[in-house]
Parts: C-alpha cells; sequence; structure tokens
C-alpha cells in the first residue's frame, strides 16, 4: 500500500473485521499506548467493528497528560520572573496547574508564546539575548531527539540564555510498571508506532518474554490497526506472546541509531513522577552534567508554589485504564474542551477529548 486512501479502503476495513470476528477465540484487553493511536480509533469507530470479546483500553500515551501538575506549577512560576520568556508546545498552555493554567499565566502578564519547535524557542533566546528563554520539555521518545539537537546547536553557537525544564518520560520503563501492576489485567498492548520510530522493536521484548504479554507496534490508519489487532488477537489464540511490527514501514528492530544518540549524548534516566502511576524508577530524563547550564532548575526555589486540591477529575485512572473517560463523574459536565478540569480533556491526545469529539460513550 502506498497512498493513504489504501489504507482507509471500507471494503478491506469489513474484510478485516470479519476476519477479528473469526479469529479472536479468547477474551481479549488490549491497551493502547500512544495518544495518537487513542484519537484515531476514536475517530474511525474501530471499537464498533470489533467483537465482544475485544476490549480496548486507553493507557499512558498522552506525555501532555502524564505531566504531573507540580511539574507545570513550577514551570508556571518561573513566569513570575518577566525577565524570563516560556516556550511552550501549543496544547500545554491550557492544561491546569493548582493556581491556573500557562494561558492564565500569560493574562496575568507572564510572557507566555507556544513554539512548533524547541529549535524555535532556540531562535526567540537569539533574537532575545537579554532574557532567559525557559522551553517546557515535556514529550515521550518523539521530540526527545529534537530537544537534545537544540540543546547541542545551543551549545555549539555559545547561546548562554537558553534553557529547559525538564519533563521528559521513558515509554518502556512505564509499560513495565504497568505490565508488573496487579490491578491492571492486559493481554495485549498496542505498541507506539512514532515512540518506536525512535526506540526500535527490540525494547518491548521482555513484556513479551517476562510478562508474556503480547505486543504490537501499529500504524495509525485505520487498516493499521485493525491489521495490529488481528495480530494480538492471532497471538492469544494460540497462547503465545511476542512482539511483532505492523507498521514494519517504518519501525525496525534496532531503532533510529543517529536519534539514540543524540538522546544519551544529552540526557541520563532518572526515576520520575507519572500523573496516574507514581514514581517509575528510570523513567525520566535529566541533562547530562555536560549541558547542566543549560537546565532551568538551577535558577527555580527548592520549592515552586503547588497545592493540592481535591478535583472530581479521573485522569490518573484513565491514563492506567482503571476508569473510561465516561465513567469520570465531570465528564462532558463539568470537563469539557471548552472548559476542561483535567489535562486528558485538554491534549489533542488525550482520552477524553477522542471520547468526547467523536462521542464515545464508552470503551
Amino acid at each position: 500500500m502506498r497512498y493513504i486512501d489504501e489504507f482507509r479502503d471500507a471494503s478491506l476495513v469489513r474484510e478485516l473485521a470479519a476476519r477479528i470476528r473469526r479469529d479472536a477465540t479468547r477474551p481479549l484487553r488490549v491497551m493502547e499506548v500512544c495518544g495518537t493511536h487513542t484519537m484515531a480509533i476514536a475517530r474511525f469507530g474501530i471499537r464498533s467493528l470489533l467483537p465482544k470479546q475485544i476490549t480496548l483500553i486507553s493507557g499512558p500515551g498522552c506525555p501532555v497528560c502524564v505531566t504531573p501538575q507540580a511539574q507545570i506549577d513550577r514551570f508556571i512560576h518561573l513566569g513570575e520572573d518577566r525577565e524570563i520568556i516560556l516556550t511552550s508546545f501549543g496544547d500545554m498552555l491550557r492544561v491546569p496547574g493548582s493556581n491556573g493554567s500557562l494561558e492564565v499565566a500569560r493574562a496575568r502578564g507572564a510572557d507566555v508564546r507556544p513554539v512548533y519547535s524547541p529549535l524555535d524557542a532556540l531562535q526567540i533566546a537569539r533574537t532575545h539575548p537579554h532574557k532567559r528563554v525557559v522551553f517546557f520539555a515535556v514529550g515521550f521518545e518523539t521530540t526527545i531527539p529534537a530537544v537534545a539537537l537544540a540543546l547541542l546547536e545551543a551549545q555549539q553557537q555559545d547561546v548562554d540564555n537558553f534553557f529547559i525544564l525538564c519533563a521528559h518520560k521513558l515509554v518502556p520503563p512505564a509499560l513495565l510498571a504497568l505490565a508488573a501492576d496487579p490491578d491492571i489485567t492486559l493481554q495485549g498492548l498496542l505498541c507506539p508506532g512514532h515512540v518506536s520510530v525512535i526506540l526500535g522493536s527490540a525494547v518491548y521484548e521482555p513484556l513479551a518474554y517476562d510478562f508474556g504479554l503480547p505486543c504490537v507496534i501499529a500504524g495509525f490508519e485505520p487498516l493499521d490497526i485493525l491489521q495490529a489487532i488481528h495480530m494480538l488477537a492471532m497471538q492469544g489464540s494460540a497462547r503465545r506472546a511476542a512482539v511483532e511490527t505492523q507498521y514494519a514501514r517504518a519501525v525496525h528492530r534496532e531503532g533510529n541509531i543517529a536519534a539514540l544518540k543524540a538522546i544519551a549524548d544529552v540526557f541520563t534516566p532518572v526515576d520520575a513522577e507519572w500523573r496516574g502511576l507514581g514514581i517509575i524508577p528510570a523513567s525520566g530524563l535529566r541533562l547530562r552534567k555536560e549541558f547542566a547550564a543549560f537546565d532551568a532548575e538551577q535558577f527555580l526555589p527548592a520549592e515552586a508554589p503547588h497545592r493540592e486540591e481535591p478535583s472530581p477529575c479521573a485522569c490518573g485512572q484513565i491514563l492506567t485504564g482503571r476508569l473510561a473517560p465516561a465513567e469520570c463523574p465531570a465528564f462532558a459536565s463539568t470537563c469539557t474542551p471548552e472548559s476542561p478540569i483535567g489535562p486528558c480533556m485538554v491534549s489533542s491526545e488525550g482520552a477524553c477529548a477522542a471520547a468526547y469529539r467523536f462521542a464515545e460513550a464508552t470503551t
């Protein structure tokens, strides 16, 4: 298949759905761990094509959603210094902290600028040499290489007013934490396509071989996702667990060597907090000592203002598959895209945003 329309061919979709109904001989509870998959599954009505023994649930596939509120508060706090320019990807602007969002901070006078790339933030630093420019580095392995390359460029060009506040998360440790959690029952993982382009397929092998969890890396079109679900169903029916790649046109076992080298040159793993999952060992990143001069943590107070308040938002439970979006008491009532309470409704990759936009009542 070469063209996008071929991946959405209705007759092929019906044929593949029929194969799934024929070959899914055992119950199959599958978690997708990519926000783009979450949105595509809702947009194309994938759940409506599946037999009742197959359940799709959303996991921690949205990097904006898994960023803990305290980290958002720390970044917003930087904006109180009027000599600092805050830069971030646009989907972070409306995510609530404990005292408003970046959008609210901008209304209060903070200099907050959405950017498409960390290189845009670096360019802002070049054109404003008398201000400190901080980029909120949020994202999984898909976006980490771009941040690493921006820092390498800043170092090479002696741009000394560019900084990042690192909130990057690593997907494989989170998946291992989910697989080890006795309260989360899964029979398959729909592994992320974009992340896997960087990481390769080998990183998921402990999930299959140590935890007996079938894994299939999928693309993002309807036929991609349905074929991946069929592959998982075939593994389940055969009572085997392996790592398979449906998205073979983009993903290789060894991943993107150059991108992985850039990450390793700039960052080192650390324990990190995930919304809904708590502290996961070696699941975050910090700058290596050679790049410590670019770390915004150096001019943050030890404890930036943060307060925990009771909230009806169940984003943490939704991110771990314990609840479907419609089971959150705030969903589509007090929490809507126009007036979001939690990040799962704000982000373009959030499970609640997908369910609301495409009128999914349940998983």
